[in-house]
C-alpha cells in the first residue's frame, strides 16, 4: 500500500497529523499532493506541549514538516479491498516466467555456441 493512495482516499475524512516540531492538527482532509503537502479544514491545532489550542476554519500544512499520520482504520480497509479488487481485475500475477519457453538455466548460450563461459580463447 502505497502512502499518497492512502491519503487520495481519506480525503473527506478526519485525521491527525504531528509535524516534526510537536505540534498537532486534528482535521478533515481535504486535499493532498505529490509531496505530501495537505490541506485540512475544521482544524484544531495542539501546541507541543499541549496546553494550548487553536481552532483554524483551514490550514496547510507542508509534508517535509510531518513526523506522523494517524489515518481511522477503516480507510485502510478500504484501500485494501481496492488493491485486491485491482489485483483479481488484472489476470494476472507475479511470476509469469519467460515468454519464449527459455528458462534461465538453459544450456544454450547466447549466439547459439555452447563452448564454454566468457574469455575462453582457442
Amino acid at each position: 500500500m502505497l502512502p499518497l493512495s492512502l491519503l487520495h482516499t481519506a480525503a473527506g475524512h478526519p485525521m491527525l497529523v504531528e509535524l516534526k516540531n510537536g505540534e498537532t492538527f486534528n482535521g478533515h482532509l481535504v486535499n493532498c499532493d505529490n509531496w505530501m503537502n495537505l490541506t485540512l479544514r475544521e482544524v484544531i491545532q495542539t501546541s507541543p506541549d499541549g496546553d494550548r489550542f487553536w481552532r483554524l476554519p483551514e490550514c496547510y500544512i507542508r509534508g517535509n514538516t510531518i513526523k506522523y499520520l494517524n489515518v481511522p482504520e477503516e480507510i485502510v480497509d478500504m484501500v485494501k479491498e481496492d488493491e485486491n479488487r485491482q489485483r483479481q481485475g488484472n489476470g494476472r500475477g507475479r511470476g509469469r516466467g519467460r515468454e519464449n519457453g527459455r528458462s534461465r538455466g538453459s544450456s544454450q548460450q547466447r549466439g547459439g555456441s555452447n563452448r564454454g563461459g566468457r574469455g575462453t580463447s582457442r
